[in-house]
């Protein structure tokens, strides 16, 4: 029992000392922002115009679809709005070369 008892003091004295803080801090590094990020933004705001007192819940990327000169973003964003809560996708065509929006379609899911 007494060695148990010095085994676990000493553990709780090394603890305390190690750098588990540069550990958790390498682990948690800031990541790049991915590539899709520019258009998830511009999702929430074409929510936020749809449903101007909406609350976005919740905010998945779906995947890209690449055409000849242009790609598709997907989306789908958990809303809430009045009460009730909803799925929103929004796909949003861009040219691959300029960025500019070519155009956007918003539908609600089926629940």
């Amino acid at each position: 029992m007494k060695k148990l008892m010095i085994s676990l003091m000493v553990l709780m004295f090394l603890t305390e000392y190690i750098p588990i803080r540069a550990i958790t801090e390498a682990a948690y590094a800031e990541r790049p922002e991915p590539a899709y990020a520019k258009w998830g933004r511009h999702a929430m705001e074409t929510a936020k115009e749809k449903y101007p007192r909406a609350k976005i819940l919740d905010y998945l990327h779906i995947g890209r679809e690449k055409r000849q000169t242009t790609d598709i973003e997907r989306f789908k964003l958990w809303i809430e709005d009045g009460g009730k809560e909803f799925g929103l996708y929004i796909d949003i065509e861009f040219d691959s070369q300029t960025e500019r929006v070519v155009r956007i379609d918003t539908r609600r899911s089926a629940n």
